[in-house]
């Protein structure tokens, strides 16, 4: 799915239950089938992510500044290192430290961030009896990887979703919070850049971005037994200390540092109380946690009524969305492994001067975090997200020097590459929470959608509707079972026999607390000790306790990135080759027409384009399968045969699942017909492309050019006697070339630098000199061009 820094993303296809016999139990359990079909209703071939080398339960930033920190301390403490816990994957292939006189490398790695993985509960039985390498975290969400080419420049643009695991649910039956801070919908997401022309962590330029969604922070609910569109919003208890509200801001301070920005995109004004009863209550919320915190680590709060705005025909929502994206990006910064540019200096720009964060001598780092959200955390929250990414995706460009300005436009191939990454994105997490994808899109708020977009919008909410009304609750009764929060004891109530699992999600309402946090002191006090930069990625002995050590052996296979990668040992074909078949800006977006400007950020007109978002995806997985059947393809169908086939795929499952994303599209089978219209659409003719047909022959005057061409690379390296009269008789009435160059050698593989004569070394000699003030004395020549030059200009 993903390749960051070599180390490979892969998502769940299949998974396969193994019953493991127990001579202890003899007769099964009349419960156990029934519970199992409810365990088995969490489809984990559906937008599960893993990761043999990578922790993607955290951040980018945490991984490439945490886990490095401690190596500086290990090349001091080379032999207390094997005290440590010597059990771990190494995330780094040529970072760690070489033992003395041996071969051994130290790798590092942390603990995942359990809120963000979805099969800790399962794990944690086996968790101390088994090896660590039999322990594979999973998270679920989304992750996707598009290839930016800028001028044959590759820049891989990543987008992970990583869905919090507590208080996990479906969209009306999961609202709000719950007695320990998790609100419901709670999705990190992470932008990566990075330069794929170096793929190692430590010589490759990477930088990322975080951005978080979730519920508003209340106890508040809707009740579905009504039966309506919109069910009424009720406040379930009274919470005048901001209570739960404390403790998610809490966990967010810890984890991505302050300021922590709330971007509000609820109604404020309606005809009757809706939406409105959540902004007063979470203005007040802030407002009283806000008076306890030192002003410069307050809880910023930005309402912005969304859908007010879109209804105005004077507004444009874009454009207040990308004012309110600047100031965002301004006060969080961004992560980036790579000190500023020189240019930068040079030509300083007013925005990159006024960028936030902490600024370190390897980078930049993000301090803060945008937390967006609506009263779904859907659709208007997807495109409030993708504007802040755009903007971020600019001062990410900028900062590794592909951009000369941190300014991204509409309509580009950069810009559309990334709209077709976030709606991805939205669908999936659409459809995990909500049942349906999106229904307003980005295109939709720019108000260029076809007029066949608004019949989608109209299924896209029926089916999302009839999802909450009849399956909803079948799927919240698995995640509950798969993810721990329900756990069948013998003696108690069955799973199906709970009227409500309110009480598993609040554990307060099963026994009296021990402790209750202060109403004015809400916060951890070591979290704020360290503000704005995150707890969690300080270096203290609380985190030290997390870091794992393990030695590896240099040539090891399970930190070799050049075999991960390149695989050398399969037989590769290039249309299966992830680095080639993902979706590419060139390829998919750039105009096929010669003479367009080729670069990724030049504004397309709507006519030039090479492919539209909304277009249909699966024409590039056609073409690819067709182009791998062709060999050995049977005969066409038959009439009916196709016609079966299709109503068969034209069910719910491919209404669900077809435009998630596109790497997980299933490839429909066409006929002839339209697999050669399909052709004739994604392969342009080669004469049309570059000019020139191969299979026609060339003419005498083409090949007399191709020969110079020859003949001067052959005279820019050296060659043995015996290939020179070789070429020699070859290239007979062939003018020759000679290399005219300063330089005694000159060539592609070294370069020999011209020797300078005794004068330039003295006059560059007395420059650096008069640079630290050092003056040479004058000398006859310098003295009577000097008296020359007062009596032209003055007498």
């Amino acid at each position: 799915m993903a390749d960051i820094g070599g180390h490979a993303i892969y998502k769940i296809e299949d998974t396969n239950m193994i019953y493991i016999p127990n001579d202890s139990v003899r007769v099964t359990h009349p419960d156990e089938a029934r519970y199992l079909r409810i365990f088995q209703n969490v489809d984990l071939s559906s937008n599960f992510y893993f990761s043999y080398s990578y922790d993607l339960s955290h951040s980018l930033q945490y991984n490439l500044t945490v886990l490095r920190m401690p190596l500086e301390m290990l090349k001091s403490e080379t032999t207390q290192a094997p005290q440590a816990r010597q059990e771990s994957f190494d995330i780094f292939e040529d970072e760690g430290l070489i033992t003395q006189g041996g071969s051994g490398v130290f790798g590092i790695c942390s603990e995942p961030y359990m809120k963000y993985v979805w099969n800790g509960e399962l794990l944690e039985i086996i968790k101390n009896t088994v090896h660590r390498d039999w322990l594979l975290y999973i998270i679920h969400g989304f992750c996707g990887q598009s290839k930016l080419l800028i001028y044959g420049r590759p820049v891989y643009v990543t987008l992970i979703a990583r869905r919090s695991s507590k208080f996990a649910g479906t969209r009306f039956l999961k609202r709000g919070a719950n007695c320990e801070g998790d609100v419901a919908n709670e999705v990190e997401t992470e932008q990566i850049l990075c330069d794929a022309s170096v793929m190692s962590f430590t010589a490759g330029s990477y930088s990322s971005y975080v951005q978080v969604r979730g519920s508003v922070p209340l106890y508040w609910s809707q009740d579905i037994s009504t039966m309506m569109p919109k069910p009424p919003i009720t406040l379930d208890q009274a919470d005048p200390f901001a209570h739960v509200a404390a403790l998610h801001f809490d966990q967010m301070l810890q984890r991505f540092g302050s300021p922590i920005i709330i971007l509000n995109l609820v109604k404020e004004r309606e005809k009757r109380k809706h939406e409105r009863i959540l902004s007063e209550e979470l203005v007040a919320a802030v407002t009283y946690l806000n008076q306890f915190l030192p002003p410069e680590h307050t809880i910023v709060y930005i309402p912005w009524d969304m859908a007010k705005y879109t209804k105005s025909k004077l507004c444009n929502v874009l454009d207040r969305l990308n004012v309110i994206a600047e100031s965002v990006v301004k006060k969080t910064g961004f992560f980036v492994n790579r000190p500023d540019s020189y240019c930068s200096i040079l030509r300083p720009d007013e925005k990159w001067n006024e960028l936030g964060g902490c600024v370190i001598p390897t980078g930049r780092r993000q301090t803060g975090v945008l937390r967006t959200n609506c009263v779904d955390c859907l659709d208007r929250t997807n495109t409030a997200q993708f504007m802040v990414g755009k903007c971020a995706l600019a001062y990410q460009l900028y900062s590794l020097g592909l951009i000369d300005k941190p300014n991204l436009q509409f309509d580009t191939d950069a810009v559309r590459l990334f709209e077709e990454l976030y709606e991805d994105h939205g669908d999936t997490l659409s459809l995990q929470y909500g049942g349906s994808q999106l229904v307003h899109r980005v295109k939709t708020y720019r108000k260029i959608a076809p007029w066949t977009q608004h019949s989608k919008d109209i299924m896209q909410t029926l089916s999302r509707y009839y999802s909450n009304a009849f399956s909803d609750a079948d799927r919240q009764d698995s995640i509950n079972l798969f993810l721990g929060v329900f756990h069948p004891t013998e003696g108690k109530p069955h799973l199906w026999e709970l009227p409500t699992d309110f009480y598993l999600h609040h554990k307060n309402t099963m026994g009296l607390l021990p402790t209750r946090r202060s109403y004015t002191y809400w916060w951890t006090p070591e979290v704020i000790k360290h503000l704005p930069l995150p707890y969690d990625e300080v270096i203290c002995a609380a985190n030290l306790k997390k870091l794992i050590v393990k030695k590896f052996h240099k040539h090891e296979e399970e930190i070799d990135i050049h075999n991960e990668f390149f695989r050398p040992y399969e037989l590769s074909s290039f249309d299966d080759t992830f680095c080639l078949a993902m979706t590419s800006s060139a390829r998919d977006f750039m105009p096929k027409t010669v003479g367009i400007d080729p670069s990724p950020f030049t504004v397309r007109k709507p006519d030039e384009t090479g492919k539209s978002v909304l277009g249909n995806k699966s024409n590039r997985e056609e073409a690819v399968l067709q182009r791998k059947t062709a060999a050995s393809a049977p005969p066409p169908p038959s009439e009916e045969a196709v016609s079966s086939s299709s109503e068969d795929d034209s069910g719910t499952d491919r209404e669900d699942e077809g435009s998630v994303s596109q790497r997980s599209t299933p490839v429909k089978m066409t006929d002839t017909g339209d697999s050669a219209k399909v052709m004739e659409n994604v392969v342009q003719p080669m004469k049309e492309v570059y000019g020139i047909n191969l299979s026609d022959g060339l003419s005498e005057d083409d090949l007399s050019i191709y020969s110079r061409f020859v003949q001067l690379g052959q005279s820019q390296h050296k060659q043995d006697k015996s290939s020179q009269q070789h070429c020699s008789k070859c290239s007979e009435g062939v003018i020759k070339l000679t290399p005219i160059s300063a330089f005694s050698q000159d060539n592609i593989y070294e370069v020999q630098p011209p020797r300078v004569d005794r004068k330039s070394t003295e006059i560059f000699q007395a420059h650096i000199q008069a640079s630290k003030g050092i003056m040479q004395p004058l000398g006859k020549e310098d003295t009577s061009t000097y008296r020359e030059y007062i009596r032209n200009r003055y007498l």
